[in-house]
């Protein structure tokens, strides 16, 4: 009687969490792709390129000094002293650095200027994500952009709703 009772508490707790769990909705969403559609993102990306191909301009330029420095001073080397070999020495090290420095110093800017553009259409999109799932009654949303570890989204897409929500 007593493993009866057990068995039966068993099958209602087994049949409960069924149901519970059905009730779950799940939907996904392929936020690189809902993000890459997005106009703002466009501009952004648009600003960025130009931003980069400055920073590119002023690189190849101290790189080009650098070069006719260092042929310079090669074609020198020779009837210049050792002093001031050794000062040109010290002069192409620090030049070097500088353009290092300023190479790092650019990534770093680049890299700032991509979060502080990106950031406010992220949290757009995210607010419109959260509107249509709400509205659907969905749970979890997930991403299933390539590579986010979603294996299978057989579960409701909701791309096409967001854009719309979004005004595209």
């Amino acid at each position: 009687m007593k493993q009866l009772k057990t068995l039966f508490i068993a099958i209602v707790m087994f049949f409960g969490a069924q149901s519970v769990s059905a009730q779950t909705k799940v939907g996904h969403i392929d936020v690189s792709a809902l993000m890459s559609t997005m106009p703002a993102m466009k501009a952004a990306e648009a600003q960025l390129t130009k931003l980069k191909e400055s920073v590119d301009a002023e690189y190849k330029k101290l790189v080009t000094e650098y070069q006719t420095k260092a042929a310079q001073y090669q074609k020198e080397a020779e009837t210049a002293g050792d002093l001031l070999n050794q000062t040109r020495s010290q002069e192409m090290q620090q030049f070097g650095e500088r353009i290092q420095k300023y190479q790092d110093d650019a990534t770093k800017s680049l890299q700032d200027k991509s979060i502080e553009l990106q950031k406010p259409i992220m949290e757009k999109a995210q607010a419109a994500i959260q509107k249509v799932a709400r509205a659907k009654g969905i749970q979890y949303v997930l991403d299933s952009s390539m590579g986010s570890g979603v294996l299978l989204a057989d579960g409701i897409d909701l791309l096409a709703d967001v854009k719309k929500e979004l005004g595209y």
